[in-house]
């Protein structure tokens, strides 16, 4: 049976996450529903991370086997075509080797979230930000976000129902940018690891978020890091902002040979 990867861009606000729901719309159930249509019988689709309700994704990857051996080009439009009027999108498709798997293949994950602070309710990126009202400290956040850099014990920052085995993991990047907007600034936070803990990103963000809002000095982040006690982590901010915007592979399924 071929397999096919699939770069997978959505907007989670009406799905309860991407992992298939028995009553709820999920990003997978969806995908798989339009496979079906395609392809008679059930299909399970793997993807490389699974995303909470409300988080979004740019760059999504998955993989499926299917029976036919399709044009990729034209299974993505047959996809997009079925996957109407979902917020869902297959950006790129790419026949791959029977080994490759969107998980356990990945060697990295990128997040990004969006943090707005304006006095003024959202209308256009309604859902897609996360707005605060008060003036947030750049510099602090940086100096606070450099103490997570690095490989350590996560547990302050991981939720509770986490699956993973370990909480130790090495966090590569945090970088956070500001952007001049109408009547606000706009902070995105920059995260890339291998593989995150359940919640991390967003428990990250809203400890982040009270230092620069002066709550928190920069120094307690490094303080409730080695707590290693999830009460000694800040507010866990809202998914809306989350996107999952890239997923890296020893060789990118999705970049001909020969180029880069």
């Amino acid at each position: 049976m071929p397999r096919y990867a699939f770069k997978i861009e959505y907007d989670g606000g009406p799905f309860a996450g991407w992992q298939r729901q028995a009553d709820q719309p999920s990003v997978q159930g969806t995908i798989e529903a339009a496979l079906a249509r395609l392809e008679p019988g059930a299909h399970t689709i793997a993807a490389a991370g699974r995303t909470d309700a409300g988080v979004h994704a740019t760059a999504q990857v998955a993989h499926v086997d299917l029976e036919k051996d399709w044009d990729p080009f034209r299974l993505s439009e047959a996809l997009n075509y079925h996957l109407r009027p979902d917020p869902v999108s297959i950006l790129a498709c790419a026949r791959v080797a029977d080994d490759f798997h969107a998980r356990f293949s990945a060697q990295e994950r990128r997040y990004r979230f969006r943090l707005v602070q304006r006095r003024a309710p959202m209308t256009h990126d309604r859902g897609l930000v996360w707005r605060v009202q008060n003036a947030l400290d750049l510099e602090a956040m940086r100096e606070g976000a450099a103490h997570l850099v690095g490989h350590h014990d996560f547990t302050t920052f991981r939720s509770t129902m986490c699956q993973s085995n370990s909480p130790v993991k090495t966090l590569d990047e945090i970088s956070i940018e500001e952007i001049a907007i109408p009547h606000g600034r706009e902070y995105r936070f920059h995260l890339r690891a291998r593989s995150f803990l359940h919640n991390q990103v967003r428990s990250i963000v809203g400890t982040l978020e009270r230092v620069g809002a002066g709550a928190w000095s920069p120094a307690r982040v490094a303080t409730a890091l080695d707590a290693r006690d999830r009460a000694a982590c800040g507010p866990v901010c809202p998914p809306q902002g989350l996107y999952l915007c890239g997923v890296g592979y020893p060789d990118d399924p999705f970049t001909p040979p020969g180029t880069s």
